[in-house]
């Protein structure tokens, strides 16, 4: 069994009360989780370590999860929040890059009603001052977005840009055809790397080894073994399926398409992108 490191891990607690996605009709993840809920899944699975990844467009929910990282050494890095509208933006970057726990910031531009927000000009210092701090800019994901990200990667060659859920591809309809061109384009620009995370929640039925394979090998087409990471996507994954299911089948799938490259895709990409600022 391959030994990982989780690169996409939420935990949240509603009675914080910053989760505006969140909301009953979410049914099975709309209550508290933690680490520890899923960690004997994960430790069964060769879990090393993960990665928390924001779910919460505040800087209070960014430090929820720095004060879990400083006393749990399963959580090896914060991928957090900054509101780069902020008069002081820059301030609270260069505040959060202080913290060595922090390797990432992701804005959540899925959310926005204007799709190319994040290529406003105001936030190119910002853009350029996370590339020097060595933080990465984790790519909030729907298909539709991919190519705004290959703008914004195009412009900032410096930032590292981690694009989640491999763009959210529509497997479920299977109409892939456009995922699919605008992925290869991303692809070329060097500074991107794509997670292997997120595919049940977007797979409806379809969710066989052949399915997520199509998907699984596309990726491993257009970003080669070295810019592919593993993620979980829990608890989100919830909704289609256990984390004991995820991890397996894309073990299987990671051995079909990246034969005699898993650990670099399991754990040694995710250490180099999102932990070498950390030493």
């Amino acid at each position: 069994m391959m030994k990982k490191l989780d690169a996409h891990m939420h935990v949240w607690r509603l009675d914080r009360g910053d989760y505006d996605w969140l909301s009953p009709e979410l049914g099975p993840i709309y209550r508290d989780f933690n680490i520890d809920d899923v960690w004997e899944e994960a430790e069964a699975e060769n879990v090393q370590r993960v990665i928390l990844v924001q779910a919460a467009g505040t800087l209070a929910e960014t430090e929820f999860m720095l004060s879990l990282a400083r006393q749990d050494r399963r959580i090896a890095g914060v991928v957090g929040w900054v509101n780069l509208e902020d008069g002081d933006a820059a301030q609270q970057i260069a505040g959060l890059a202080e913290d060595r726990q922090i390797v990432g910031v992701r804005p959540m531009i899925a959310d926005l009603p204007q799709g190319d927000w994040i290529l406003d000009v105001r936030f190119r210092p910002l853009l350029d001052q996370m590339a020097r701090l060595g933080l990465v800019l984790d790519g909030h994901a729907r298909a539709d977005l991919i190519p705004v990200k290959t703008t914004l990667a195009q412009r900032h060659p410096e930032l590292q840009i981690v694009l989640n859920h491999a763009g959210k591809p529509p497997i479920a309809s299977g109409g892939l055809a456009t995922w699919r061109k605008d992925l290869a384009e991303l692809a070329i620009c060097p500074n991107v790397t794509c997670k292997m995370s997120g595919l049940l929640t977007e797979a409806g039925t379809h969710t066989d080894d052949n399915s997520i394979g199509t998907v699984v090998e596309h990726v491993a087409d257009c970003f080669g073994p070295e810019r592919v990471m593993w993620g979980g996507d829990w608890p989100v994954l919830t909704l289609a399926g256990t984390y004991t299911q995820w991890a397996e089948q894309s073990e299987r799938l990671i051995r079909r398409y990246f034969a005699g490259h898993e650990h670099a895709v399991c754990i040694a990409n995710a250490e180099r992108i999102y932990l070498s600022r950390k030493g």
